[in-house]
């Protein structure tokens, strides 16, 4: 794609790491931060609108109480605590001097996966880029449950590069930009290969391309293989998406100006409707069905609904209503989907025809486990 045609955008997401908010000695660094501030203005005040996602608070709250390491929960709530405050601040002063007003939104896994709330918070951000501010997104680390939870639960995000990729979803941005360390995406590790080469342009994320990430950035969570499920997902959802270093200088200038910075990441022809989004990609996932083949063509290639004889197997507990996680019999999960029985109910009626579900349970709500309109093939 034209790197011209690629930036045109209206709605833009930018997410900035930790590492790009700091300098070598772990300080965050002013000028860069406020190179940032200046590029994102400039887009702004040229009739854009520009939703940021930062990184950077349990750094510098670490940084602050001079600490050497956050393990342990409590240890990293506490340091974003104390840093986000800080964090906030320079992003107010900054903005404030190109006479825009910045807005602090901090997120939890449950603002997503409970769905009152997410409709609430994708309305509040429409509001807020209609009154021409600039939303500033981090995740509540203070309050955060993900770490504490329990092992078989799956959280809708646990990074802020999964973060951006679903508030741009949610939001119907055209442009995610991912700012880190790192060019972009190589065909090789470059750190271990000096022959490495960056790819320019990603027509889709495929498993293959999936390979190609390894390692966790330092000082962040995420690493190359989170940015790209970021980017399987925007994709997936008719948007675009950018990879490129932040350590450049005024980076986002030069992108917005169409220099060839970064991995371009293309849109896919594939739509999907709010709801299925949701389903899909914003929940959190503690109950599992397994089916079998029959079962798996009669999703993927039918649409059809899931019937009680296609399961084998349901696992942990889940009540009428929940979002669960659909698995073939090689325990690879392949769909997500809203239940119309508890698991208690499922397993009763596993491997049994739709026609036995009043017999069996007493009551019968739906002849499907899960009706094909709150399905969502991943």
């Amino acid at each position: 794609m034209n790197r011209n045609e690629f930036i045109k955008a209206k709605r833009i997401v930018i997410k900035l790491g930790t590492n790009i908010l700091r300098n070598n000695d772990g300080n965050v660094s002013l000028p860069r931060i406020f190179s940032f501030i200046e590029d994102i203005s400039t887009l702004v005040n040229s009739g854009k609108e520009v939703i940021v996602i930062t990184s950077g608070a349990v750094s510098l709250g670490k940084k602050r109480l001079g600490l050497e390491t956050t393990e342990g929960t409590a240890l990293k709530q506490a340091c974003a605590a104390i840093g986000q405050g800080k964090l906030m601040s320079i992003y107010e002063e900054g903005f404030d001097t190109y006479g825009l007003v910045a807005a602090q939104i901090l997120l939890t896994e449950d603002d997503f996966s409970i769905r009152t709330r997410y409709l609430s918070l994708r309305t509040t951000l429409n509001k807020l880029l209609e009154l021409k501010t600039v939303p500033v997104i981090n995740q509540n680390d203070t309050v955060s449950t993900i770490e504490a939870s329990q092992g078989y639960e799956e959280v809708c995000f646990s990074d802020n590069d999964k973060l951006s990729a679903l508030v741009a979803s949610e939001l119907d941005a055209d442009l995610l930009v991912i700012l880190s360390d790192i060019d972009g995406l190589f065909d090789a590790n470059p750190k271990e290969n000096p022959d490495a080469k960056i790819i320019r342009e990603v027509d889709e994320v495929t498993d293959d391309v999936m390979a190609l990430a390894q390692g966790v950035s330092s000082g962040g969570r995420g690493g190359m293989a989170t940015k790209l499920e970021a980017a399987r997902m925007v994709t997936r959802f008719g948007g675009k998406m950018l990879i490129a270093n932040g350590t450049i200088p005024f980076i986002i200038r030069k992108i917005f100006a169409g220099e060839d910075f970064g991995t371009m990441f293309l849109p896919q022809k594939e739509s999907l409707s709010d709801k299925k989004r949701w389903i899909g990609y914003a929940t959190n996932i503690i109950g599992k069905i397994v089916v079998n083949d029959g079962a798996k063509s009669a999703l993927i290639e039918k649409e059809k609904s899931l019937l009680p004889i296609g399961i084998v197997n349901v696992i942990n507990e889940f009540n009428k209503g929940d979002v669960v996680s659909i698995l073939d019999e090689s325990s690879k999960e392949f769909a997500r989907g809203i239940v119309n029985y508890s698991s208690e109910s499922c397993r009763k009626v596993i491997g049994k025809h739709s026609d036995n579900i009043l017999e069996i349970l007493g009551f019968k709500n739906y002849d499907a486990i899960i009706t094909r309109d709150n399905i969502t093939i991943l």
